[in-house]
């Protein structure tokens, strides 16, 4: 079983744990701050420092489809990786998670300004984008910079709670995304709550209060196809 202390607190940096296997690239651990790719979140970076003192890139993180854990792929050679049993301390490039807890944020207010399906999006460090099925209706840039705005500046709360999952498939206006559904048949699925705006099953990191967001803009907005629009959004400030 392992760990992931990102769920509990998105704001950990670090931690100690004890590797359960590895193979050619990459190791799983008992325990980990790193969040796996997936929900268009990127996986992190980091760094992890073994028993002796050496210190080894963690280069990406994603989670085994087979077996579900997650996976620290590192840089060096495989008998540079540590041996299970061993105990190691691993360490985000937070400046980098931190962005990804802005920007996701941020899509979420997105999908509530927007008043249509989500199609797909991703984000990364500097900028995250959705889709959406308009209907071929266009989006004006300047209308959804400001309410996202008043939404930013009113710092709101960001809150995570817990549905069954039979309670979520009686409640599918919750689900935005058209193209990805969580996982119905699980008897616990995390809803990601921006307090009086949006609501929403997530499993991705993100920040506690809409102010942390900080300035965005609408970098674009493109067609793609007759019924869907994109909106880019990026920071302003950094």
């Amino acid at each position: 079983m392992q760990h992931e202390l990102f769920t509990d607190d998105p704001y950990r940096r670090s931690c100690q744990a004890t590797v359960i296997d590895r193979d050619h690239d990459s190791i799983a651990l008992d325990a980990t701050v790193c969040y796996p790719t997936g929900g268009g979140q990127p996986g992190d970076t980091g760094r992890l420092t073994l028993p002796d003192g050496q210190v080894l890139t963690i280069l990406d993180t994603r989670r085994d489809r087979e077996t579900g854990r997650i996976r620290h792929r590192l840089s060096g050679s495989t008998e540079d990786l540590p041996a299970p049993g061993s105990t190691v301390e691993i360490a985000i490039d937070w400046q980098r998670r931190h962005r990804h807890m802005r920007m996701h944020t941020a899509l979420h207010l997105l999908s509530a300004v927007v008043k249509a399906g989500v199609t797909g999006g991703n984000l990364g460090a500097d900028s995250g984008r959705l889709d959406f099925d308009t209907g071929g209706a266009g989006l004006d840039p300047t209308e959804i910079e400001q309410r996202l705005a008043e939404r930013i500046e009113a710092d709101l709360p960001v809150r995570t709670r817990l549905i069954a999952g039979e309670q979520l498939r009686a409640q599918p206006e919750l689900i935005k995304t058209l193209s990805v559904s969580p996982p119905l048949d699980a008897p616990m699925i995390r809803l990601i709550e921006i307090v009086g705006a949006d609501l929403q099953p997530c499993g991705g990191t993100h920040v506690a209060r809409t102010g942390e967001i900080g300035r965005l803009r609408v970098a674009k907005i493109e067609s793609k196809g007759s019924r869907n629009r994109r909106v880019v959004l990026a920071f302003v400030d950094d």
